[in-house]
């Protein structure tokens, strides 16, 4: 190692990266919990120490330079070496205490995960748990979560997956839709019915063509990236949803409809970093979700 090429600190490094992802230096002292100033003055002493203009500035925006632009990528694996530094301290920890984050699906977190926190302050009543409700997949490398639920297993070679269960899943509606709009049959014209889409309903429609389901656009008016919200619009009579056969038996107004069509498997991966399975709180947590969510 050439120390002496080394012209710079790693809060410097930190304030850079900071502001070149939130696009301001006030943004960035709010995330990194400094002040604009202490903000200023490390930028100023980066590039004064690397002998290059990092952002141009425009009022209240920055803006990468080339030279910023090209220093970016090398920040941001410096970045990476460091979460994966604090994962391994952290991975050391002994103590049945403190936070562990968990996060899942909307739906996941709101029905399937309350009921596992009653089995974890019983075991672990000193640790806390945060929860994000979130339907698109959180890094865990970027320790933005120390356990993820997930529906798809994870390609990351780092992370350790666990393949709890496969709920069967089928398509739902209430007593009040079924009222309305009839009882819909596969082999019947479903013009008229309508389906409420978790995310692009042509993705949507990808999946259901396929499995003998004739239909359009037309009957796909409701639309919507919360698995929750999706379930309300069911919920209200206004269309049939797919959701799993543990969550819709909370909900004794839904009946499954369209019943000739097998039901869907979906399965529940448990995902944490490889060096935090070696943290006894977060193993403990790991390993109760995986218990209480077995099925």
């Amino acid at each position: 190692m050439n120390w002496s090429t080394i012209a710079f600190d790693w809060n410097q490094a930190r304030s850079f990266l900071a502001v070149a992802e939130t696009g301001s230096l006030s943004a960035a002292a709010a995330v990194l919990g400094v002040t604009q100033p202490t903000i200023t003055r490390q930028i100023a002493a980066l590039e004064a120490d690397l002998n290059v203009t990092l952002f141009e500035r425009t009022g209240r925006s920055v803006t990468l330079t080339d030279a910023g632009l090209e220093l970016l990528e090398h920040v941001r694996v410096m970045a990476t070496g460091a979460n994966m530094m604090s994962l391994a301290a952290s991975g050391k920890s002994q103590a049945i205490e403190g936070q562990v984050r968990v996060t899942a699906s909307d739906m996941t977190a709101a029905y399937l995960l309350p009921p596992v926190l009653d089995r974890i302050r019983a075991v672990a009543p000193d640790l806390e748990i945060d929860i994000a409700a979130d339907n698109s997949v959180r890094d865990l490398l970027l320790r933005e979560a120390d356990i993820a639920v997930r529906h798809i297993r994870p390609e990351q070679p780092n992370l350790i997956a666990k393949l709890i269960c496969e709920d069967p899943a089928r398509f739902y509606a209430v007593r009040r839709y079924i009222e309305t709009r009839g009882d819909p049959k596969l082999d019947e014209d479903l013009s008229h019915h309508q389906f409420v889409s978790y995310g692009d309903y042509e993705r949507m429609l990808g999946y259901l063509r396929p499995i003998g389901l004739d239909l359009t656009r037309k009957n796909f008016r409701y639309v919507s990236n919360s698995q929750i919200v999706e379930w309300e619009i069911a919920r209200s009579g206004h269309a049939i949803a797919i959701m799993s056969d543990r969550i819709a038996g909370m909900f004794p107004e839904f009946e499954p409809v369209l019943t000739e069509i097998d039901p869907f498997s979906i399965p529940m991966w448990l995902v944490a970093h490889r060096e935090l399975q070696t943290s006894r709180r977060i193993r403990l947590v790991f390993d109760l979700l995986a218990e209480c969510l077995s099925g």
